[in-house]
């Protein structure tokens, strides 16, 4: 790669959706450090999430284009997370709209970038590259055995599409799933369907690409890692992760959290024994329905252990749309033995402190990969999309961390759940394995 007295240039093009964005930005911030030259690409109601990144790297160049729109899609929607896992196939195919006006950018700029690092749902910008001339590098935001399981389905679909138990013979670990467990771009998938085609067509150009960054680690995942350096038939898979540990401006959301809230949460963690604190949390797009919620809350008072709820602010719109909220009376019940947490919660730092013992998960990666560094145990509860296979990773594969439940709709009995959470609590062998 040619080098400028201003450092290499790269494009960055990240999937607009939480999980993809921010640990594209917090690498963003690594390539800053070493000098390169960026310039990303967003539509315009993305642009904020940008703001962290921007205010700390005043050099970035961002290139703005409009988002193109699908009919699928309600207007002005530009972000996973106004539209839930639905809105992936629409927004990747609305996206790659911008093939045409991306190129006549390249040709227009006098020093354009020498490589595009582009995140694995925007396959289609790997033909981009080519046409470019440049390397296409795709960044990886999940781990390796998902990225396995995609290539194997996506290129073998015809002997796959109508199994009910899907088992992967040809990967370390022979991994299996039921139907109802595949990544719901298996599940949604719709042969012959415009949109569904640029989605499939983007997951298997990303094996063409130049090279792969992985937010795994190697010590996690290097069987599935060495097994996609032979599939791809080259050595430039590079894993960095968890990339958000490393630190950056990449994350949005901490500079508007109450320190008093957060001085409550670890003066209350100080007070409680080593290990003895289950924390739970769903990540930043799930919303649990009012069924759900009622039964967690009761689960966690009849479990008996300590612990700390996150849960989030609803809008009327969502509790119209029956979502739930913690029930009225639960914080009195439980006052002493746990926390609820309304809002945004310092999530890496909670499972850092000593007191806590569990993480009751959606099984979402960022979440994985911060507990297994924080050596804490998963209580899973996989939903969609990765979820189920990251399980698989650490149930049936690493024998580190327990599933108390399963599904996105359905709603556990409490006091089974009550029950799972309070053994999984007390077993220390997986405690001990998680460290």
């Amino acid at each position: 790669m040619s080098s400028s007295k201003n450092g290499v240039h790269v494009l960055i093009f990240p999937f607009p959706a939480q999980g993809h964005i921010l640990p594209l930005l917090d690498f963003t911030h690594q390539l800053l450090l070493h000098g390169f030259k960026i310039t990303i690409l967003v539509t315009p109601k993305n642009l904020p999430i940008l703001d962290p990144l921007l205010s700390a790297h005043p050099s970035v160049q961002t290139l703005v284009f409009p988002f193109p729109g699908h009919p699928s899609l309600p207007a002005g929607v530009e972000n996973v997370k106004d539209v839930g896992n639905s809105g992936n196939a629409p927004i990747i195919a609305g996206l790659s709209k911008l093939r045409g006006p991306i190129l006549e950018w390249f040709k227009a700029q006098p020093n354009p970038p020498v490589a595009i690092v582009y995140d694995f749902f925007l396959g289609w910008t790997q033909d981009l590259a080519q046409e470019l001339g440049i390397p296409g590098i795709v960044f990886y935001t999940s781990g390796g055995l998902l990225v396995s399981i995609l290539g194997e389905i996506w290129k073998n679909f015809g002997s796959y599409k109508d199994l009910g138990l899907i088992e992967f013979n040809g990967l370390p670990k022979s991994p299996r799933f039921v139907r109802e467990h595949m990544p719901s771009v298996f599940q949604k998938y719709r042969e012959g369907d415009p949109t569904w085609e640029i989605v499939r067509n983007g997951f298997i150009a990303n094996g063409k690409s130049f090279g792969s960054i992985f937010n795994t680690f190697e010590a996690l995942e290097s069987e599935y890692l060495s097994f996609l350096k032979k599939e791809m038939g080259h050595d430039r898979v590079y894993s960095i992760g968890p990339i958000n540990l490393v630190g950056g401006p990449g994350r949005n959301g901490k500079s508007n959290v109450d320190v008093g809230v957060n001085e409550r949460i670890f003066t209350w963690l100080d007070e409680c024994d080593d290990g003895s604190v289950l924390y739970v949390a769903f990540g930043s797009q799930k919303l649990l329905t009012k069924a759900q919620m009622e039964s967690l809350t009761i689960g966690l008072e009849k479990s008996g252990v300590r612990f700390i709820l996150v849960a989030k602010q609803l809008t009327a719109q969502q509790l119209e749309e029956g979502y739930g909220s913690v029930p009225e009376g639960f914080e009195d019940r439980v006052s002493g033995r746990g926390l609820v947490i309304k809002g945004w919660a310092p999530q890496v730092e909670i499972l850092g402190h000593r007191a806590i013992g569990g993480f009751l998960s959606h099984c979402g990666w960022n979440s994985v990969l911060e507990a297994i560094v924080a050596g804490v145990q998963i209580l899973g509860w996989p939903m969609e999309a990765d979820q189920f296979i990251n399980a698989w990773l650490l149930v049936e594969n690493m024998k580190t961390s327990v599933r108390v439940f399963e599904g996105a709709d359905s709603v556990p009995d409490p006091i089974e759940l009550g029950r799972r959470i309070s053994d999984a609590m007390g077993n220390d062998l997986f405690k001990e394995r998680a460290k």
